[in-house]
């Protein structure tokens, strides 16, 4: 059973930059075949994928929205996935969560429905 913990939500202003963690409960071992996904979820709106990177060899994939503004990396030694946001903006508002799936086609890892384990989420908001 894999655990995670998301964390490092908060208020800031448009432009500004946020780190989100999350910390993985799984053994070095699990973690050579474990993809970390991002998603959020806006009110009103549904989840949707932000990025994820292969723990194994840290291939990255990104969404659109935020490609050149967000960059994933891991900590091996603390089992923790980071998400740098910079370049906030109002639309980055939602809540953010960390996912884990088995290593997938990446058109499979797009989907919230391809990841079993789920952090608790952490509230971003970006005032304009």
């Amino acid at each position: 059973q894999v655990q995670l913990v998301d964390s490092g939500g908060g208020l800031v202003q448009a432009g500004g930059s946020l780190r989100l963690s999350c910390a993985a409960s799984f053994s070095r071992r699990e973690s050579t075949s474990v993809v970390m996904g991002w998603f959020r979820q806006a009110p009103g709106k549904e989840r949707e994928f932000v990025a994820a990177i292969n723990w194994f060899n840290g291939v990255t994939k990104y969404a659109d929205p935020v490609k050149g503004r967000f960059t994933l990396s891991r900590d091996n030694a603390k089992n923790t996935v980071y998400l740098q946001m910079n370049s906030l903006k109002p639309d980055d508002t939602a809540v953010y969560y960390c996912a884990a799936s088995r290593p997938k086609p990446w058109e499979r890892l797009l989907r919230d429905d391809e990841y079993n384990y789920w952090g608790q989420g952490t509230q971003v908001t970006v005032s304009s």
